[in-house]
Formats: C-alpha cells, sequence, structure tokens
C-alpha cells in the first residue's frame, strides 16, 4: 500500500495531538480537546494541519488514530445502558468478583461498583460443562421473555457471557440471533468473541466493558468517518490498540475495548524506536500530557507485555480495585499527574497534586476559559518554565496573573506562606510533588518486575514531560534523557510507527502427558484464518506477516499460569512435547529461579499474534560538533534540585543543528513542549536532531 502521505491524531484528555506525514517533511498540530463531541476537535485539527503543509486533503493515503474516549468511559461511567445475560445462577459473579479485600486493613475499603446493576443482570436457563458438552439446552422462551423485559427497560447494549461458552460457542450465537430480532438497534457482544478464555470473573468483566462503551465508539468513529470524507480525506482509518498495533475501523467498533490505552502504546512504541536509534537496552518512556503521566520499562528493544489491564482503580496504585479487562496490552503504569491535574493542600497540611484533572474544560486557570483551581502547568508557568506567549505553538496564551492568584489562594495560603512569595513557594512545591509522585509510580512499576531504575535512560515526550524530565531522572538515579523529535506529540508519531496487528486467543486444557499435536495444528490454523482476516483489511495480499504464538502453562494445581514463547510451525506427534516441556521449564526458571519435579505440567491458554513487519531503524552514528547559536533570550526560572531562582539562556530547538552542545541553566523552546536543562546538566544534539541530557554535575 503507497503510504507518502499519512496523517496520525491523538485525543487526549486534555490535547488532540495531530502529526501529517509528507514526502517533504513531518508537520505537527497540537489543540485543546472537545470532550463533548472529541471528532470536532480532531476535524478542526485536520484542516489546519493539512492548510499549514499546504497538502489537499484528497492526498492524505492513512489515518491511524488513537484515542482515551472509551478509557474515560469507564472511569467516568458515562457509557451506555448496558445489562448482563448469564447462565442462570451465575449473574452476580460480576459483583463477586475475586471475593477478596484488595485492601485488606482499610475498613471503610469500597469495590468498584459493577457497569451493570444488579436488576440488569439476567439469568438464562442454560449449562455447558467445562469440555464443552451441552447439559441443558438453552431456554428460548425463557430469553424472549428476558429480552422483553430488556426492551422495557430501553436497553442500549447487553453482553452474553454464559458459563464455559470459551468451549462450546452454540448457546451464546444463538442468544445472539435471539436477541438481535428481539431487540433491533442494540448493541450485542459475546464472550466467546471478547474475551473466549477461561476465568470467568474476568471474561465477564472484559465482555461487559465491551458492552457499556460499544454504542458510544461506534457513534463517535462513524461521526469522525462522515466527517473525515466529508473533508475530503478518503484514506482508510485505521486505529491504535493497548497491543502497540493497529487495527481497521471495522474491527475497531465490535471490540473497543481494545482500544483502552490506545494513546500510551504509541508513546511506547515512539521511544522503542528512539532507544533503537540510540543504542540504548534499558530504557524508561517517560509520557506526561495534560491528564495523566505514563511509565513504561523497556528492555533490549521491546516493552513488557500483558494479558489483562485494571480500569478505573478506585485505589491508585491497588491491584484489584479496577474493572479487570482480558486484553492484550503493553505493560504500563499509568497515574494522574499531567498538566491538568489540580493541586491542593489537604487536612493535614500536605500538597496533594491529581488524581482529577482540570482538562480542557474548564482547564487550568492560565488558560482563562473558566477554570479556577491551580494545576501543574499553573506551576511550570509561576516557574518560568513556559513562555506565556508560545505555549501551544501560541494557540493558548498563558494569563500569569491568574497562575499566581490560584497557587497563591489555594495552595500558598493554606501552607501559610508569606504573602509576596506565596504564589512561587506553592508553585515549587506542586512541581517538586508531582515530580516525587511520578517518580514512586516508576519505582514501584520497576520493583514490582524485578528491575531498577537507576542505570537507564529516560525518554520524555507528551506536552509536559521535558519540563520535568531531567527532576524526574535525578530522582531515579538517571544520568541520561533523550528528548526526540515532536515530543510534546510523541504518541501521535508512535502511530505511524506501529504495525498492523491482531492477536487471538483461545482457551483448550491439555496435559502434556497426554500432548495432542493435531488439536494445536487446527486450533492454530483457526486462529491464524480469523488473524489475517483482520489484518489483511489493512495490508496487500502479497505484504509479509510475522506470526508470535504463546503458550499459558502451569504445574498442575498452581492457580496461574506464566507465557511460554512457541515457534510458528506445526508441531509433530511426541517431540513437541518435549520441546514444549523443555521450553516451560526454562520460563520457569527464568522467573522463579527453580523447577518443581516430578509435577505435572499443562497448558490452558494459547495466543497467536499476527502483524505486519516493522524493523527497528538502525543506530545513528555520531555527530561531527557543531556552533552553538547565540541564545534567543534569557528567562529567570527556578531549579527545584536547588531551590534557588537563576537566568535560563533560552534556545529555539529549530536552531539547534546536530553537534551542538549546550549547559544548564537553559531551556529550549518548541512550538508543543519546551525542555528544561538545569544547572549540572549538558543537552547536545544528535545526529537524528533528538536532544540528549546529561548529568555532568
Amino acid at each position: 500500500m503507497a503510504e507518502t502521505i499519512r496523517l496520525a491524531v491523538d485525543v487526549g484528555g486534555t490535547f488532540t495531538d495531530l502529526v501529517l506525514e509528507t514526502p517533504d517533511g513531518t508537520h505537527s498540530h497540537k489543540l485543546l480537546t472537545t470532550p463533548d463531541a472529541p471528532e470536532l476537535a480532531v476535524l478542526e485539527g485536520t484542516r489546519a494541519i493539512l492548510a499549514a503543509a499546504r497538502c489537499p486533503p484528497g492526498a492524505v493515503s492513512l489515518v491511524v488514530h488513537g484515542t482515551t474516549l472509551a478509557t474515560n468511559a469507564l472511569i467516568e461511567r458515562k457509557g451506555a445502558r448496558t445489562a448482563l445475560v448469564t447462565t442462570a445462577g451465575f449473574r452476580d459473579s460480576l459483583e463477586i468478583a475475586y471475593e477478596h479485600r484488595f485492601e485488606q486493613y482499610d475498613l471503610y475499603m469500597e469495590r468498584p461498583e459493577p457497569l451493570v446493576p444488579r436488576r440488569l443482570r439476567l439469568g438464562v436457563p442454560e449449562r455447558v460443562a467445562a469440555d464443552g458438552e451441552v447439559l441443558r439446552s438453552l431456554d428460548e422462551a425463557a430469553l424472549r421473555a428476558t429480552a422483553a423485559m430488556l426492551r422495557a427497560e430501553r436497553i442500549e447494549a447487553v453482553a452474553i457471557c454464559f458459563l464455559h461458552s470459551f468451549t462450546n460457542d452454540a448457546h451464546e450465537r444463538r442468544a445472539a440471533a435471539i436477541l438481535a430480532e428481539e431487540l433491533p438497534g442494540v448493541a450485542l457482544s459475546l464472550s466467546c468473541e471478547v474475551a473466549p478464555e477461561i476465568r470467568e470473573y474476568e471474561r465477564t468483566s472484559t465482555t461487559v466493558a465491551n458492552a457499556y462503551v460499544l454504542p458510544l465508539m461506534s457513534g463517535y468513529l462513524g461521526r469522525l468517518e462522515s466527517g473525515l470524507r466529508e473533508a475530503g480525506i478518503a484514506a482508510p482509518l485505521l486505529l491504535m490498540m493497548s497491543s502497540g498495533g493497529v487495527t481497521t475501523v471495522e474491527t475497531a467498533r465490535r471490540f473497543p475495548i481494545r482500544l483502552v490505552e490506545s494513546g500510551p502504546a504509541g508513546g511506547a512504541i515512539l521511544a522503542q524506536a528512539v532507544a533503537a536509534e540510540n543504542g540504548l537496552r534499558r530504557v524508561v518512556a517517560f509520557d506526561m500530557g495534560g491528564t495523566t503521566a505514563k511509565l513504561t520499562l523497556i528492555d533490549d528493544y521491546d516493552f513488557q507485555r500483558a494479558r489483562s489491564f485494571e480500569v478505573a482503580r478506585a485505589y491508585r496504585f491497588i491491584q484489584g480495585s479496577g474493572l479487570p479487562v482480558r486484553i492484550p496490552v503493553i505493560e504500563l503504569v499509568e497515574i494522574g499527574a499531567g498538566g491538568g491535574s489540580i493541586a491542593r493542600v489537604d487536612a493535614l497540611g500536605r500538597i496533594q497534586v491529581g488524581p482529577d484533572s482540570a482538562g480542557s474544560v474548564p482547564g487550568p486557570a492560565c488558560y482563562g476559559r473558566g477554570g479556577e483551581a491551580p494545576t501543574v502547568t499553573d506551576a511550570d508557568a509561576v516557574l518560568g518554565r513556559l513562555d506565556p506567549g508560545r505555549f501551544a505553538g501560541g494557540s493558548i496564551p498563558l494569563l500569569l496573573d491568574r497562575a499566581q492568584a490560584a497557587l497563591e489562594r489555594d495552595v500558598g495560603a493554606a501552607l501559610g506562606a508569606d504573602a509576596a512569595a506565596a504564589a512561587a513557594a506553592a508553585a515549587a512545591g506542586v512541581a517538586e510533588i508531582v515530580d516525587e509522585t511520578m517518580a514512586s509510580a516508576a519505582r514501584v512499576h520497576a520493583v514490582e518486575h524485578g528491575k531498577d531504575t537507576a542505570e537507564r535512560t529516560l525518554i520524555a515526550f507528551g506536552g509536559a514531560a521535558p519540563l520535568h524530565a531531567a527532576r524526574l531522572a535525578q530522582k531515579l538515579g538517571m544520568r541520561r534523557v533523550v528528548v526526540p523529535v515532536g515530543a510534546g506529540v510523541g504518541s501521535a508519531y508512535g502511530f505511524l510507527r506501529a504495525p498492523i496487528a491482531y492477536e487471538v486467543v483461545r482457551t483448550r486444557h491439555m496435559r502434556l502427558d497426554a500432548f495432542d499435536a493435531a488439536m494445536l495444528n487446527t486450533l492454530f490454523a483457526s486462529m491464524r484464518a480469523e488473524a489475517e482476516a483482520v489484518v489483511r483489511l489493512g495490508t496487500t495480499p502479497d505484504e509479509p506477516l510475522r506470526e508470535v504464538r504463546t503458550a499459558f502453562m502451569r504445574y498442575r494445581g498452581q492457580g496461574h499460569e506464566i507465557a511460554v514463547p512457541l515457534p510458528p510451525r506445526e508441531f509433530g506427534p511426541s517431540d513437541d512435547a518435549a520441546d514444549l516441556l523443555a521450553r516451560f521449564e526454562a520460563a520457569y526458571t527464568a522467573l522463579f529461579g527453580r523447577t518443581i519435579p516430578r509435577l505435572e505440567v499443562e497448558a490452558l491458554t494459547w495466543t497467536l499474534a499476527l502483524s505486519t513487519e516493522r524493523p527497528l531503524p538502525p543506530r545513528a552514528p555520531e555527530p561531527d560538533g557543531a556552533p552553538a547559536p547565540a541564545p534567543a533570550g534569557h528567562r529567570p526560572v527556578f531549579d527545584s534540585a536547588a531551590a534557588v531562582r537563576e537566568e535560563a539562556a533560552v534556545f529555539e530547538r529549530a536552531a539547534l543543528a546536530p553537534g551542538v552542545r549546550l549547559d544548564g541553566p537553559a531551556l529550549i523552546v518548541e512550538d508543543q513542549t519546551t525542555t528544561v536543562v538545569p544547572r549540572g546538566w549538558s543537552a547536545r544534539v544528535n545526529a537524528r536532531s533528538q536532544l540528549v541530557l546529561e548529568r555532568t554535575a
């Protein structure tokens, strides 16, 4: 497929970022998100970036899009009016959940409310055994009576999740046919399609979440497609997924739950490429936008992946306090610490930042759009890190007096600071707290995976990340920071590097002492056909594809499995049973340092991921030295580490050629962000025009 001009769009909670890639160069644009109708900002930004690039709409050959719309709908509980149809007697599994206390000593612990209230969780007589045998046929009359009840409730979406449908989906598919007949226009999600794998609670939770956001996402994508066509763009629209691949809009409409965390996935892909270009094998990707901050560990140019994810956690760092979804994701930690995160002083006299955000409406106090609460962006402006006339390319003039007033009123006065210095002291405190919050999250995330943050390199992108990157690196024991080109719209750049991909999962229990090569070959053949049918919608028939197979295995009697990589080939009769055992023992030893002798091994779930080839870029050579230009000016900036305000030289990033080296304190300014180079740090421009900050003291 010829992809000479490609457009990437990332809709965040505060900003909508666009990147246009043309043969003559790359253009970027940032504007505020329109939360009530996100497509409006996308279409407005598209018109602006095409006009700036003098590119006719018809010349765009591909549009790649990522959005937080599904995530926000789940967090804010603004999805469709949804019902759950399940096996009679099992409607409460969604509320019973894991049947444990995720915060054992909290007497006031609150569990997350299910997306579907109990009166809309309805059981239907039917039963399928764990091996797929039908123990009780589907009661179609009872199902039609249930449909009448749902019609009276004006239900917009239905999740169908019968017991053991991952081994025999006949009842779910028949139920879907009946409900489609009885409830025309109602969105249906089947667990045998959304999450066809073992573990009833996670399967049900994922299917319900998919149903909950399906009408919203389907309507949004439909309006976006229509708007792009009316704007003269007839190019295919691909959607970014949480797994790090892109998929077709048709697939995204059926499984919008796979779009959760699509923006952060794009950022991780950008960081992966930047790591390869700089020969950095151990990095932390740091994405700080207007609403949240995301951190991802990357080792040997690959990110960590997971098969499950929690949305809308009631307790920010506590596993089990959110809604689990079984989807392939790039593993990351996300916290409410963005530019728009609201600052306050709690009852104990401590500064707290986030997780709530001022968003794009009303926005930080300095936007002058009705927001009154002080935010991280207000603090950065007061500390001198932001040019009030240059923010977001000059499209949002910052009102410094309003930022100072908000910080003085809500933070400085509450702390009893001297009136003359209240705003500055409050801003310094807010900046330090948000940096420490992000550092703590990074440390916890690394330790949970048996890793450390020291001696890694921080790759910073997102509108707010370069402002805080050097201080965060100091707190994490790092000595190097890389700020890529277009860092302020980094996730959108990552979208353009993402492969077209899809992953299929199936649960088929098999003990290795009863290894069935024929069954596995048939299973993987059907999974390959399903994945290829999706991937080929966005590729040419002859484009080579990369296949990755994984088995999730355990010792018999254990409660959880580990991922075991498999070769992408057919299985033989007996020798592959021994090979599979060896692969399992190697993976188990890598995790736990030992194997368990004389215990049977079994596999429960199998996955097949198919994607187009996207080789990593080669390492760039070191450029020759080049003279630094004269500063465009000077500005007093507060240094958090030294706790002093000092004059910093201001440089335009576009004026810095490869090979230039600068010493801090300095500010390197571009349209979408500013990179802070503190005293004790230097900045050099590498051959890819990326900024490399290094500690010199």
